[in-house]
């Protein structure tokens, strides 16, 4: 069967033509420059806006960041960059650029008093996410000013432009960036600032192909040189907004490959009977491999397998460290695992632990002791109605030990101090013991009876 290459153009022509659903071209134009001012009610609508999205990022709402998307007029003056670009139209360009420089310089400053009053100020992921772009925001980006200039100039239609707000996203980057000036976290300035130099420039150079591609009149004629020199012109600044972006993806799709990798190899090769990886950690920069399983002890005869199958996944100089322990294995042991190669740290650990269980021990004393103490005082009232034969009485802890083979065992002291010519008979004595045991939740009490 032959191709008709002609025909497949027909049809290609018949479906793709975008010129048939190409609008007025002077209402386009006219649409365009009358988003590009930023004065009175467009400038307060800018502001609220930013409001609106920083308040969603301090909340990491995501509903209430693309309400302000789509609120937002930053869009204008850069698709008028685009435009006066495309049809050479100089006045334009130059409103469009100082709109947008108002715009931007505004729009930082209304989010850095915003962060710099509020409360909250953990960075949430919303925010985070817009911190560090690659290439993946340069081609939302460009695919979204495209799709915006094409339903312009077909006269908006649909919901394209909406869309296109929420997809390139100029808002959050701003305010993002006013974040990291009133936190004084100036990575997250630059990292935001970018995102939004990007989204800003790809949108205006999408904007320029669609007016180029559309067929737009220039309303003046440049020579070829000139013409030659904006074309150089648009093609460094875009190779140059590309660089950093490209040195990110680079850095994130490796990252994204490598945990991949580590992924399968504990799935598949770390796959043993009777015990179970619940954790799992690697580190480049140490070239380490930490593994914590639970379950039965894995012998070191497969843990020398495992790490030799570490070539075949990419991590040919990494070492494989397992944490070992049953699933109710104290701290103490996973810590000395952590540790088994590095003599020095197992000795750090192990003094930490030790300190750490006495001061434990000693906040347990203390607390118990502290414990009868009020509950003695608690107790007082009661005692005072109850038992009015009785002078003083106290609680404490009490450790009685054996002289013959017999474990100490632990009681509740209860010490009464009866008044002058007082009794207190065995039965009297039971019931208190009871009414303490209820009162102290414990039912191990040596009651002694002082005349």
């Amino acid at each position: 069967m032959n191709f008709d290459f002609n025909k497949a153009k027909e049809i290609g022509k018949k479906y793709f033509n975008m010129m048939p659903d190409k609008s007025d071209e002077k209402e386009t134009i006219e649409s365009i420059e009358n988003g590009v001012s930023f004065r009175g009610a467009n400038l307060w609508v800018l502001v609220f806006a930013i409001f609106i999205a920083s308040l969603g990022l301090n909340v990491n709402s995501t509903a209430v960041i693309i309400g302000a998307m789509l609120i937002s007029p930053l869009m204008g003056p850069i698709l008028g960059l685009g435009l006066g670009i495309g049809i050479n139209d100089m006045t334009l360009l130059k409103r469009s650029a100082k709109n947008l420089v108002v715009a931007t310089v505004i729009s930082v400053l209304t989010a850095t008093v915003y962060f710099a009053i509020s409360p909250l100020s953990e960075a949430q992921s919303e925010l985070l996410a817009r911190t560090s772009p690659t290439l993946y925001d340069v081609l939302i980006a460009f695919f979204g000013g495209a799709a915006g200039i094409v339903a312009l100039a077909a006269g908006g239609k649909g919901n394209v432009i909406p869309g296109v707000a929420i997809a390139t996203a100029l808002m959050p980057p701003l305010c993002t960036a006013g974040f990291g000036i009133a936190t004084l976290n100036f990575s997250y300035f630059i990292g935001a600032f970018y995102l939004f130099y990007i989204n800003s420039v790809f949108i205006c150079i999408a904007t320029y192909l669609g007016v180029k591609f559309l067929k737009f009149s220039p309303i003046a004629s440049l020579d070829s040189q000139k013409a030659r020199n904006i074309h150089n012109k648009i093609i460094v600044i875009a190779v140059v907004t590309l660089i950093p972006a490209a040195i990110m993806t680079y850095k994130l799709v490796g990252d994204t490959v490598f945990q991949s990798r580590v992924k399968n190899f504990v799935d598949k090769e770390l796959d043993w009977k009777g015990s179970q990886v619940i954790s799992y950690d690697a580190n480049k920069e140490s070239k380490m491999l930490r593994v914590v399983v639970v379950g039965n002890e894995v012998p070191d005869s497969v843990q020398r397998q495992a790490k030799r199958l570490l070539e075949f996944y990419g991590m040919k100089d990494f070492r494989l460290q397992l944490i070992q322990g049953a699933a109710s294995a104290n701290i103490q042991l996973l810590e000395n695992k952590l540790a088994k190669n590095n003599e020095t740290h197992e000795k750090y650990q192990q003094m930490l632990m030790e300190e750490s269980a006495r001061q434990a021990k000693t906040r347990d004393s203390l607390h118990q002791y502290r414990r009868y103490e009020e509950l003695s005082n608690r107790m007082r009232g009661e005692i005072r109605v109850l038992y009015p034969s009785i002078k003083s009485f106290s609680l404490s802890r009490a450790v009685f030990v054996s002289t013959d083979t017999l474990p100490q065992k632990r009681y509740v002291a209860a010490i009464v101090e009866l008044k002058k010519g007082a009794r207190m008979n065995d039965a009297e004595q039971k019931k208190m013991r009871q009414w303490i045991g209820e009162r102290a939740a414990n039912d191990s009490i040596v009651l002694l009876v002082m005349p």
